[in-house]
């Protein structure tokens, strides 16, 4: 579905990722772990457009992208859920969802409330406060919202950079479970983390990257094993074992619980 070839990519004329080369396949989890500023963030951008290639090529479907706008890649099905939310917080919560419908085309207005319905079964949460700011909403909602915002526009790919920054481990959990639900439904998923045990535990492969450099790639579960990624990367402690993959919206009603609990 996706592939990138020999990309590189930064800001200006400084090279942050240098040749990578990556892959996504429909249905798949591939986790992109390494450091802060080991370039994962830089390379999401590339792929959707937000920042330009320096070198290489970006295909989507077979076909070159890297000279789409991002509008464009949206409208192909691929679509970014940036680190750190960046939700509109002076808009409701209904607000940012329909933004993320509308995207890339107007909806129509039964669509476009359709979509929203379908949100608010998956996230209850949102549907109770939906008239609020999202401003107003505690980190952990606003990470809700910004997913559902993403899931508005239906990718067949989607970006999710860091989305476990700053969350309780309760959450951090729940978040990865709702991200393996949303395999099981089909969904293409490239996953930027600093969490790389638990990016690896539901990663069907994975892609290991040091100063804007890809140096090591297999399977999720083999690098979970790997004697180097495990001093780089995770730290001591026992395996994390691989969450079920649930429904993604029984995940989401369970997240709404946490956060209101």
């Amino acid at each position: 579905m996706l592939e990138l070839r020999r990309v590189t990519t930064g800001y200006g004329t400084g090279a942050v990722v240098h040749e990578a080369d990556l892959s996504v396949g429909a249905g798949e989890i591939v986790a992109l772990i390494g450091a802060n500023g080991a370039g994962k963030s830089t390379l999401l951008k590339a792929v959707s457009g937000l920042l330009g290639v320096q070198g290489g090529e970006i295909l989507f479907d077979g076909e070159r992208i890297e000279k789409l706008s991002p509008r464009e890649r949206v409208q192909r099905g691929l679509v970014h859920v940036p680190e750190g939310r960046q939700v509109f917080a002076g808009l409701s919560i209904e607000e940012n969802l329909w933004l993320g419908g509308n995207a890339h085309r107007r909806l129509g207005e039964q669509e476009a409330s359709r979509r929203l319905s379908e949100m608010c079964v998956r996230f209850p949460v949102l549907s109770e406060r939906r008239h609020e700011p999202a401003g107003n909403l505690s980190g952990g909602q606003q990470q809700m919202l910004a997913i559902a915002r993403g899931l508005m526009s239906q990718p067949r790919l989607l970006l999710l950079d860091e989305p476990s920054l700053g969350l309780s481990p309760l959450l951090v959990t729940e978040i990865f479970r709702l991200v393996a639900g949303l395999r099981a439904q089909g969904m293409a998923i490239l996953l930027s983390e600093q969490n790389a045990r638990q990016s690896l535990a539901i990663a069907d492969r994975a892609y290991v990257l040091e100063a804007g450099r890809i140096v090591l790639e297999g399977s999720g579960e083999a690098l979970l094993g790997d004697r180097q990624v495990a001093e780089r990367y995770l730290g001591v402690g026992k395996a994390v074992d691989a969450p079920d993959e649930r429904d993604a919206t029984q995940l989401a009603a369970r997240l709404g619980q946490i956060l209101q609990s």
